[in-house]
């Protein structure tokens, strides 16, 4: 099965930002967007994972949780990688704190012990809002960053679990579906 961890944003700010990103819905580009539904921070990309491997995942993710307080990061600005001339993901920017970066780094740590690779890529911390294709060719995101740059959204991710999740493929688009939880430290 085809698992990562992430964080998960409760229903109302999930639809808070989709409502804000109505504008870039509207515009004629060649992205897909995804539903508030699916909207979350992915922390660590697993790939496929034979189901004997899903409890010391667990276990990994259960041990940084319950040694780490939560907190509260900030959502704010909208983006897209690599560019945002030939974008590939548009985002909403997910403020990478030091409470965020450690979380991070304790879960590559714990994971490297169960047998993961560690990440190498920097991290930045997004929110994906949609995936672009080639279908428009040049110019066709023209005036995006114009438009990012005139969308305010404000907003705050309380992080006081952390999810193991399973990403489902199939004919109709993908969906994710909860496999674990695990309860952070009290602040």
């Amino acid at each position: 099965m085809r698992l990562f961890i992430a964080l998960n944003l409760p229903k109302k700010e999930r639809e808070r930002i989709y409502r804000a990103a109505r504008k870039l819905r509207e515009e004629e580009m060649p992205v897909q967007w995804l539903e508030a539904e699916h909207f979350h921070v992915t922390l660590k990309f697993l790939g496929e994972v034979r189901q004997d491997g899903v409890p010391a995942i667990e276990d990994a993710i259960a041990r940084v949780a319950g040694s780490t307080k939560g907190f509260t990061t900030e959502l704010a600005g909208f983006g897209a990688f690599p560019t945002i001339r030939r974008p590939r993901t548009v985002w909403l920017g997910v403020g990478a704190n030091p409470e965020l970066r450690c979380l991070k780094q304790d879960l590559e740590w714990a994971l490297g012990d169960v047998g993961f690779d560690s990440e190498t890529r920097a991290f930045h911390p997004h929110i994906t809002l949609g995936r672009a294709d080639d279908r428009g060719g040049a110019g066709a995101f023209r005036g995006l960053d114009d438009l990012m740059a005139a969308m305010d959204f404000k907003g705050n991710l309380r992080v006081h679990t952390i999810d193991l999740m399973r990403s489902h493929l199939s004919r109709d688009g993908t969906w994710y579906s909860v496999i674990a939880k695990a309860r952070m430290a009290s602040s």
